[in-house]
């Protein structure tokens, strides 16, 4: 017992770094949420296949400027690298903007809200294990602030339902990705997801969107969100890497409150008593999922949990 728990101790520096890999990802989706909606009006897959292909630019550059090995991938990756692509890159952003057309934008970001419980319960199943009671209740606990923060809201048609698309397109970006993250590494697996997106987005939107030039508002936009996308991509993918799905998906939790913060420094949202309980709900969940409670000579302890035959380090580490 005495060597499970030194080992636990020699993994805490690199838990504790991907714990806030994950966080940091987390903010800069949702603090580029509001960037996003300055791209409204421009046509959904040219915006996609600009926004992808300048990332893979990004990350083949940062690749080999760092002289980090790329691994192809094998046959058996493609299934997965395509699914990547379909629901957790293009269809999830397909899917959301026609939710928010029959259904309010609080009641979007609730359902969405819910991804970290998917996660913590199919997460686990991927790799043959039970989910962990502990990572649920702390799930449970962010998608209730997740809900409180959003206000929830109200849709017609079928606004319910494809916000719930929505919510498992964004939990497979994550599931799917278990597998290939192991096999490829992280850098990898995000170079060859943005490649095929690019690729697939620009197919789309020549066969049925008209082109147009960006304005200067949206350019600057579509190089802020590519940007964004790209370091947070890869370093969501090391975070899951090292804690799994189902750790990793708690921190999604931290998304609205960053688009939030990001939407009160522009001045188009203030800040209420609401939104301040919700921050705080989400905040105790990720505390109650990511953090354990272990004896150590008899002494009450908090400790990181983690499962080292679950998510080996990564190959290719962001330094």
């Amino acid at each position: 017992m005495g060597h499970l728990v030194k080992q636990a101790d020699r993994m805490v520096p690199r838990y504790r770094l991907a714990v806030g890999a994950g966080l940091s990802a987390s903010i800069m989706v949702g603090g580029s949420v509001p960037l996003s909606g300055m791209l409204v009006h421009y046509p959904l897959f040219t915006a996609q296949a600009a926004r992808y292909g300048a990332g893979a630019i990004f990350l083949v550059v940062w690749a080999f400027a760092r002289r980090v090995p790329v691994n192809k991938p094998k046959s058996r990756d493609l299934p997965a690298l395509l699914a990547i692509v379909t629901t957790g890159m293009l269809g999830f952003n397909a899917v959301m903007i026609g939710a928010q057309r029959y259904a309010e934008p609080g009641l979007v970001a609730a359902v969405l809200g819910g991804s970290p419980l998917v996660l913590a319960a199919l997460g686990p199943l991927t790799a043959g294990k039970h989910p962990a009671v502990r990572t649920l209740l702390g799930a449970a606990v962010v998608v209730a602030g997740v809900v409180v923060l959003s206000g929830g809201g109200s849709w017609h048609g079928p606004g319910l339902a494809l916000a719930v698309l929505t919510m498992l397109c964004e939990a497979s970006f994550t599931l799917f990705a278990v597998g290939v993250i192991k096999r490829l590494g992280g850098l990898s697996v995000a170079i060859w997801c943005h490649v095929i997106a690019a690729v697939a987005g620009g197919i789309i939107a020549a066969a049925i969107e008209p082109w147009r030039a960006p304005t200067s508002k949206e350019l600057t936009a579509l190089c802020a969100v590519a940007v964004l996308t790209v370091v947070a991509f890869v370093v969501w993918y090391q975070a899951v890497g090292v804690l799994g799905a189902d750790r990793a998906g708690v921190l999604i939790g931290v998304m609205p409150g960053a688009g939030l913060a990001v939407s009160i420094a522009l001045g188009v949202q203030g800040l209420t008593v609401q939104a301040i309980a919700g921050v705080a709900l989400v905040g105790a969940g990720c505390v109650i999922g990511l953090l354990n409670r272990e004896s150590s000579g008899g002494r009450r302890v908090l400790r990181p949990v983690v499962p080292p035959s679950v998510s080996p380090p990564p190959r290719d580490p962001v330094r």
